[in-house]
């Protein structure tokens, strides 16, 4: 079974390539950003040896339907999905925030509260929440890049402050973001499925806010089963989540956290194929719609004459 690992292509107008952990991405005339979404998959801020095939197309796929569903909270910079792995949008100048909300005490948020914190990003929480415990509402807890590179937790009256956002497009980013969240929660719900925290990121186009990168996968969100949430909350038992933990688990189970001289374990064709049928079933959960595998036999020939055909049309 082949995957797209890279692609190296030469398209017509390309003035820019950026290669990140997962995504190929290309400028062209200044004007079109091409995102491929490959097979590559990363852990511990590592990408792993192997490719997974169909991942790519499962990422892409479930942001298609996300994006395509919303577009009457905002306008996204979407133009085109010419391919399986393919988004074809507009350039947009991105603001320096993630805007992430929670429902739940989970992830991140409940470190900070297990450290006896009571304030995540300035939103204070209550006393006497445990993990994974349903928040009274859904907050907002942005993120900015610091100058190395991590995410920064960051408040809301620093974002203003520090003028990262105006406070006049931060109050319609809160708007959209709290709007956004509530939609893909009213989506899964009816999967059986619990949208726990997600992100969103926002930039400019033409003067006007506009929601971009990917929404509401396995990659950028946190889902939990919703059929015996309540039990296992009752009884202290973790909670069955939706996501790709299991290759982290797979990794450090085989003595591997990205750590200065650890070594990949080996990847067998055998797991190689397990976390391909994992994906598949991801994307059946989260969007309810039966996955079609896509002929990989050629695939980077397919990805590359898809994407010059969109970019005749859109020219």
């Amino acid at each position: 079974m082949s995957a797209i690992k890279e692609t190296h292509f030469n398209l017509p107008g390309q003035s820019h390539f950026y290669k990140g952990k997962v995504r190929d991405v290309y400028t062209i005339e200044d004007k079109f950003l091409v995102m491929v979404v490959t097979d590559r998959i990363s852990a511990f801020d590592v990408v792993l040896p192997e490719p997974i095939p169909f991942k790519g197309q499962v990422l892409n796929q479930i942001a298609a339907k996300f994006l395509q569903a919303t577009l009457d909270i905002v306008p996204n910079w979407v133009l085109d999905v010419p391919d399986p792995n393919v988004t074809i949008g507009k350039i947009c100048e991105p603001f320096k925030v993630e805007m992430v909300i929670r429902g739940y005490l989970a992830g991140h948020a409940w470190r900070e509260y297990q450290a006896g914190r009571r304030s995540v990003c300035g939103v204070t929480l209550p006393e006497g929440l445990k993990e994974n415990d349903k928040l009274p509402e859904p907050i907002i807890t942005p993120t900015t890049k610091a100058a190395i590179g991590h995410d920064e937790d960051i408040s809301r009256e620093e974002i203003i402050s520090r003028n990262i956002v105006s406070e006049e497009d931060y109050i319609l980013l809160e708007k959209y973001t709290k709007a956004l969240y509530q939609r893909g929660t009213e989506m899964v719900a009816d999967l059986g499925l619990i949208l726990v925290d997600t992100k969103y990121e926002f930039g400019k186009a033409n003067g006007r806010i506009t929601l971009i990168d990917e929404i509401h996968t396995p990659d950028s969100s946190r889902y939990f089963y919703k059929e015996g949430y309540e039990e296992r909350q009752a009884k202290d038992e973790p909670q069955k989540q939706l996501s790709k933990e299991f290759v982290r688990k797979w990794l450090i189970d085989n003595g591997f956290q990205g750590k200065e001289d650890q070594v990949v374990p080996e990847m067998t064709p055998e797991f190689v194929k397990s976390i391909s049928e994992r994906y598949i079933e991801l994307y059946e959960q989260i969007t309810g719609d039966e996955f079609i595998k896509h002929d990989h036999s050629d695939a980077l020939k397919r990805v590359e004459n898809n994407i010059i055909e969109a970019l005749k049309r859109l020219s």
